[in-house]
């Protein structure tokens, strides 16, 4: 839609800039290991964490064992998202991001079913990202799309509940996907 979009990477982005296995980045984030990576640089969508691609490229050299860049991983990441973006280093340069939970909150939508099969039919607009297999839009993307929607519906309204926009837009959206659910040993320990 002509938007400048931000590049982000998520776990598998993030663990090819630094060539290893994805699992590594949730080492670099666990609490047993002294979290060498904050969880609090990232942003959540979907109750996943995904990272401005400007502060994952620049902080293997910030941490106490220099990890260097994969260049040619960080040029492949930019070409994969459209070469029309730009750099953010830190979380809160990034307009708000809404995966499939969010925008289920959006519209009031009875199950993830119902997007799913919108989204697989072509009816939805063309997500922003895909990222660690999961697919992402900028607020505004899906928010230009909601008249479209609604003309085109059979018979939900596709209606914007103002109350979660204005919470993503104001950086306070606590509903479903706003939290990252923590699996493993973590979630018994209650991480």
């Amino acid at each position: 839609m002509g938007r400048r979009k931000p590049y982000l990477v998520g776990h598998q982005e993030f663990a090819r800039l630094y060539r290893v296995d994805p699992k590594q980045v949730a080492q670099w984030l666990s609490p047993s290991r002294g979290s060498v990576l904050d969880p609090s640089t990232a942003v959540v969508v979907s109750g996943v964490r995904y990272w401005p691609l400007g502060f994952a490229a620049e902080w293997g050299a910030t941490t106490t064992r220099f990890r260097q860049v994969d260049h040619d991983a960080k040029k492949q990441i930019i070409a994969e998202q459209g070469g029309e973006g730009w750099e953010p280093r830190l979380a809160a340069e990034l307009p708000p991001i809404v995966g499939q939970h969010e925008i289920i909150q959006i519209f009031r939508l009875p199950t993830q079913g119902t997007l799913a099969t919108t989204i697989a039919r072509g009816r939805f607009p063309e997500h922003d990202w895909l990222l660690s297999g999961s697919m992402l839009w900028m607020l505004d993307t899906v928010l230009d799309a909601a008249e479209m929607l609604r003309e085109t519906a059979r018979t939900l309204p596709w209606g914007v509940d103002e109350a979660v926009v204005t919470a993503m837009r104001d950086g306070t959206y606590d509903g479903p996907g706003s939290r990252v659910l923590t699996r493993g040993r973590h979630a018994r320990k209650g991480y």
